[in-house]
């Protein structure tokens, strides 16, 4: 078959050219004030252009343990991932469990590792491993609260909220396996920072993600953050999208407004327009210039509560991974996610993921060391290129953007609608030479351009002068 009938068929993108050729489940959310508008974390130098890729330890294998997650460090670091994010790894709390393997959430001792998955030494081998192969690793932090059978609940009672009658309670009803501390008690402050840099200094890991974030005080983690790094650069993602926590804690937050969004285009509840609305009107939620927002198709919250990326996106799957991973800000990918898993797991059990190959690698891939080596879709407003809305006619259904910084230019076109669309561009932005990013197939734009979209169709058109392209093989989409 012709390669680019091929393209045309996997990728249904056709272009007309006129005279051319060519934890305990999710936190509830909260509404939340603007905060400060500039960001004065200083990032590590390595984060700029980084994404994140998620471990469930439990679930990756059918081991379930670190040495068995090693083996896939080499395949992970040829697919450009940079950071691993490690779902909690320590011992679960047995009181109030749920179910019979209890959730990563429920924490019993911050500084031990759950003999499930391996030893202190089987985590720090893989720590090292990654960061030979130029990786970094960042662990999941709770801090809000821990398993009720803790030791400080024997032998510091103080750290925790309690009711009227004294008892300790969840945070939410919920929650029913775990406890809320109380962050009014400065020697709770102390002895979490205290178990934080443990990780830091014995295993050295660059960072955390910190769960419910906006859960716990933000000048917590602004004091966490300063003796952190003390130590070393630190990564600090927060699960949450408070603009306030970026202002001097966490360079990398949530992007839940635009998840919620893309699900809602997809299964026609809202159009592109919501797209607009939060990137041009709302400003992607107002975080300060300098943060990033962390956009997702899922995570393990999603995967197990609310369905696959799959269930919420249908045929758009493809189109909106490629939105996540070139609009202002970094990407997370979910384990399984490259092998294009199709399953829900479930959460307080062993079910092991279903590799059965990695029909997504490649696809992967081009969009990670894309983002990786070319300046343009860096992350955040401060390290790429600002984002310029290219509108067109169908505006409605298609989204389209161009993002420039140095020599660096990139050219989104996204049907992001179930329709056959025909699509005029507007303005000069998109003007110029390019390479798209799956098929290799050179293009010139002009005024006279015009795009007929397949339903669910996306190119990525990276500038003549741009870097990022892989000398791979064209991806030709889901293995049959």
């Amino acid at each position: 078959m012709n390669p680019y009938a091929l393209f045309m068929k996997k990728i249904p993108v056709a272009l007309v050219l006129l005279g051319l050729f060519s934890a305990c489940g999710p936190a509830p959310e909260r509404d939340r004030p603007l905060g400060l508008v500039v960001s004065m974390v200083e990032h590590p130098q390595w984060s700029i252009n980084a994404n994140i890729y998620e471990v469930n330890t439990r679930q990756f294998s059918p081991e379930g343990t670190f040495g068995a997650f090693a083996g896939h460090l080499d395949r992970l670091q040829d697919m450009g991932v940079d950071i691993l994010w490690f779902m909690p790894i320590q011992p679960i709390g047995e009181k109030n469990r749920k179910g019979s393997l209890g959730s990563y959430y429920s924490i019993r001792d911050y500084t031990a590792v759950n003999p499930e998955f391996g030893t202190f030494d089987d985590f720090k081998k893989v720590v090292e491993e990654a960061h030979a192969r130029g990786m970094y690793v960042i662990l999941d932090w709770v801090a809000n609260h821990t398993a009720w059978d803790h030791h400080w609940t024997e032998t510091n009672p103080e750290y925790y909220e309690t009711d009227e009658e004294g008892n300790f309670f969840p945070p939410i009803a919920d929650w029913s396996d775990v406890i809320q501390l109380d962050y009014g008690n400065e020697n709770l402050r102390d002895a979490m920072i205290a178990e934080m840099r443990f990780w830091v200094e014995e295993a050295n890991i660059d960072g955390f993600r910190c769960d419910v974030a906006d859960y716990v005080p933000t000048d917590f983690w602004v004091r966490a953050r300063e003796e952190l790094e003390e130590i070393k650069p630190v990564y600090m993602l927060a699960e949450a999208e408070n603009p306030e926590l970026h202002v001097e804690a966490f360079e990398a937050g949530y992007g839940w407004r635009l998840h919620h969004i893309m699900n809602d285009v997809a299964q026609g509840r809202q159009t592109v327009e919501a797209i607009d609305e939060y990137f041009f009107i709302d400003d992607a939620g107002g975080f300060p210039i300098g943060a990033y927002k962390m956009y997702f198709i899922t995570n393990h919250d999603e995967n197990s509560w609310a369905g696959t990326e799959f269930d919420r996106l249908g045929e758009g799957v493809e189109a909106f991974a490629v939105l996540t991973a070139t609009v202002p800000g970094t990407i997370l990918l979910y384990n399984g996610q490259e092998a294009g898993f199709d399953r829900m797991l479930a959460f307080f059990e062993k079910d092991s993921i279903d590799w059965n190959g990695f029909e997504y690698h490649d696809f992967y891939k081009r969009l990670l060391h894309l983002k990786s080596k070319n300046q343009a879709l860096w992350n955040g407003e401060e390290f790429g290129g600002d984002m310029h809305r290219v509108y067109n006619d169908q505006n409605d259904k298609v989204f389209s953007f161009v993002r420039e910084k140095n020599d660096d230019k990139v050219f989104v076109v996204l049907n992001l609608s179930d329709s056959h669309v025909d699509a005029s561009m507007s303005g000069i932005a998109f003007h110029g030479k390019y390479t798209e990013l799956f098929s290799g197939v050179e293009f010139e734009f002009s005024e006279e351009s015009m795009f007929s979209l397949e339903p669910w169709a996306y190119s990525v058109y990276v500038g003549e002068n741009g870097v990022g392209l892989m000398e791979v093989p064209p991806y030709t989409g889901i293995q049959e």
